[in-house]
């Protein structure tokens, strides 16, 4: 199989991803991201079986590995990095409908085609798993195809909540609750957080101009929410009054 077969022939970037046979046994068990992911219900016996099915694959920052519309062969799971996903508009805007890091399961929610497009934000790891493969691995593995569904269920309730943002929220109450959805759920002291992203990126997202979300973010940090280190590094000072901010009773 060459290197390049999940790409399409016709997309301009240079053709860089690298597709490794396979993962690997101690590739997946040693995964920093398999406890966040599908992969945490599986033991060490049945992680070897799902390991066996998968492709390690590399993509550098910019490549794009799913297109809108392409023949839904394969899944996706996040191992490293952060990668966007995103549609195309018939007049040739691109719309941002979310983010995926590590532990992201992408491409089941879809039928026979990809409803979205993926590209690497910095450089990605990924296993990529044929569907019909994993869909008759899943007839021994029930643990893992509740995994799926609660993954699926999962999607659904973000897709509901975006819904919300877009259509009641002020614009600091957007970028809020963007922030909060990043931090894990158990947080609740000052945290650090990586923004890979541009700010055009979560604009576009947040359904917001570029100047828009520049000023939110000041206000957060004039109000003491956050401190900004940087194009990507954020620190989230004081988490109660942020969630505050994203339900709106600030």
């Amino acid at each position: 199989m060459s290197q390049h077969d999940s790409v399409p022939s016709d997309w301009s970037r240079p053709r860089r991803i690298v597709v490794h046979p396979h993962c690997g046994t101690d590739h997946c068990t040693n995964c920093d991201a398999r406890q966040s992911s599908l992969c945490g219900v599986l033991d060490d016996h049945d992680i070897t079986r799902l390991a066996s099915l998968a492709q390690q694959m590399v993509i550098p920052a910019g490549q794009g590995f799913i297109e809108d519309g392409a023949a839904a062969e394969n899944f996706y799971n996040v191992t490293h990095g952060t990668v966007r996903l995103y549609k195309m508009l018939p007049d040739g805007r691109r719309q941002i409908t979310g983010f995926a890091g590590p532990g992201h399961f992408l491409g089941l929610a879809v039928s026979t085609t990809y409803a979205f497009a993926a590209e690497a934000i910095d450089d990605v790891n990924l296993c990529r798993f044929s569907r019909p493969k994993l869909k008759a691995l899943l007839t021994d593995l029930p643990a893992l195809e509740r995994r799926l569904l609660d993954v699926a269920a999962n999607e659904l309730a973000l897709a509901q909540e975006q819904m919300l943002l877009l259509g009641r929220k002020t614009a600091r109450e957007r970028l809020a609750s963007f922030l909060m959805h990043l931090l894990p759920e158990a947080e609740s002291g000052p945290f650090m957080l990586h923004l890979p992203m541009p700010r055009a990126d979560i604009a576009d997202y947040i359904g917001l101009t570029v100047e828009t979300v520049s000023r939110s973010f000041g206000w957060l940090k004039s109000e003491g929410l956050i401190g900004i280190d940087g194009a990507t590094e954020l620190r989230v000072r004081d988490m109660k009054g942020l969630r505050a901010v994203a339900d709106g009773v600030h």
